[in-house]
């Protein structure tokens, strides 16, 4: 076994024989023989185990690995929790709770020793069992190709990966050889329960549809490996038109350009989407409802969408920009412009000043009136307006909305309407209202930025004076 899988370690898995290894150890066979292979391949490893305590002998499993351990000459740490009380307390179900709780000890461990990865021992039994499980939920092709030799779970550590040397060798594999090198395996009872999903599945699912095809596992190995060479083409093809869509990237959120993600094809757009949460957490169970969800958001006729796409990963529409983000990602405010602060900035023509994120706000006068109205009426640029300078006070005033404000709009004949309810209407998500840039003379609003000006204050044949204000948004830039 050792010969067949010295590949896997290096090339899969990518080990070096100069860092340490964190390698989770229940006693099972598995595990046991996960350690025994590293170990006589001549990897540094530090054996990990971490004991559930739901059952009551639970402890003399952390003694026999112990054991085991120390006459091996190899480093042990033992912890543990009460798993039970943690699934109470934050409403997981068993298995999510032991997987946190576990997870969460290995990493740390590796952090400490500055590992070079977590190894666990899955094998090919439970590469079976996971993507029936997938299956059981939808999962579309990223839950079907199984689990990978090495991938990161950025939600226990972005940095050290976790890896998955087994999942080639099959569970009766793994007890023999056991037994040809002296290992004595500790059985674990809570193996047999049905009440976990995983069990079920084991014990009850599989030996059924083996009735139909004696070879069912390998039949589901082999789709596996297939599907693995098919999403790497698919993801090939996602990442030709990923940098044309994607505006950001950050570790807490990806940003899309709508206009962009639309015109894609929608199995293409699915994906996108799917790769961003993937990459955002790769532990991620991506289901087909999930894209349906998010696929009613990106045509949804609202310009302001928030929907929950599966744990903590959130899709956000926000006029043309769609955020696959986790539920506390600050997100950028640089789509539209912003006030520095509460504060108002003084404007005296001309001038130039900086707002946040970049923005940067101009005030010129324009000297041929009749040329202004001309490129006015063709302008399709909304960060930028001319209007009658005349009647206008020497000093502007930039500031963000106050209690009470009120607007007239060109195009409602010099009605007014509050600014609250203007900021509805123009959809300006509600995050970016408090602090989104008005020009002021005095009290009077007499241009929103991006929208529309002051009816009063638009240009006409008689207008002789004319101000031109511009906003210029700053270059998107893609942070891998």
């Amino acid at each position: 076994m050792i010969e067949s899988i010295e590949r896997i370690l290096a090339t899969e898995c990518g080990l070096v024989k100069d860092k340490p290894i964190i390698v989770g150890v229940s006693g099972g066979p598995d595990s046991l023989c996960l350690m025994e292979i590293l170990r006589q391949a001549e990897f540094p490893i530090i054996v990990a185990y971490f004991d559930h305590q739901l059952r009551p002998d639970s402890s003399l499993d952390a003694r026999m690995v112990e054991r085991t351990a120390t006459r091996l000459m190899l480093r042990c740490v033992v912890d543990g929790a009460n798993v039970q009380l943690h699934a109470e307390q934050n409403k997981l179900s068993i298995e999510e709770a032991a997987r946190s709780l576990r997870y969460n000890f290995l990493f740390k461990l590796a952090d400490k020793y500055k590992a070079q990865a977590v190894a666990v021992g899955h094998t090919a039994d439970d590469q079976v069992e996971t993507i029936l499980m997938h299956f059981l939920r939808g999962s579309g092709m990223n839950g079907l190709k199984g689990m990978p030799y090495r991938s990161f779970i950025k939600s226990f550590h972005a940095e050290i990966p976790i890896v998955r040397p087994l999942l080639d060798v099959w569970r009766e594999e793994t007890v023999i050889y056991c037994a040809v090198n002296g290992l004595r395996p500790h059985y674990d009872s809570s193996n047999d329960s049905l009440n976990f999903q995983r069990n079920r599945i084991r014990h009850l699912l599989i030996p059924t549809l083996e009735t139909y095809n004696p070879k069912f596992r390998e039949v589901i190995m082999r789709m596996s490996h297939s599907l693995k060479n098919d999403y790497a083409f698919l993801l090939e093809n996602v990442e030709k038109v990923w940098k044309d869509v994607v505006l950001e990237i950050s570790d807490t959120f990806i940003s899309f350009d709508l206009i962009r993600l639309k015109n894609a094809s929608s199995g293409l757009r699915r994906n996108l989407i799917r790769h961003a949460m993937l990459l955002l957490n790769s532990d991620t169970d991506v289901t087909f409802s999930a894209l349906e969800r998010a696929a009613e958001a990106i045509d949804s006729p609202s310009a302001s969408t928030r929907i929950n796409l599966k744990g903590d990963l959130h899709l956000l529409r926000e006029d043309n920009v769609i955020y696959v983000a986790f539920a506390n990602a600050d997100l950028p405010f640089d789509s539209l412009p912003q006030m520095p602060s509460n504060k108002p900035i003084y404007v005296t023509v001309p001038e130039e000043v900086d707002l946040s994120d970049g923005w940067k706000f101009s005030a010129e006068f324009w000297r041929l009136p009749a040329l202004a109205k001309e490129q006015a009426e063709d302008n399709a640029d909304l960060f930028q307006v001319w209007l009658n300078a005349e009647g206008l006070p020497t000093q502007l005033e930039l500031r963000s909305r106050r209690a009470g404000d009120q607007f007239r709009p060109l195009g409602m004949n010099g009605h007014s309407q509050k600014i609250s309810d203007f900021f509805v209407n123009e959809k300006i998500p509600q995050r970016m209202r408090e602090r989104y840039p008005l020009l002021c003379a005095g009290d009077e609003i007499i241009w929103v930025p991006g929208f529309r000006p002051a009816h009063q204050h638009r240009l006409t044949d008689e207008t002789k004076k004319v101000v031109y204000f511009s906003l210029v948004k700053p270059e998107k830039k893609m942070s891998l």
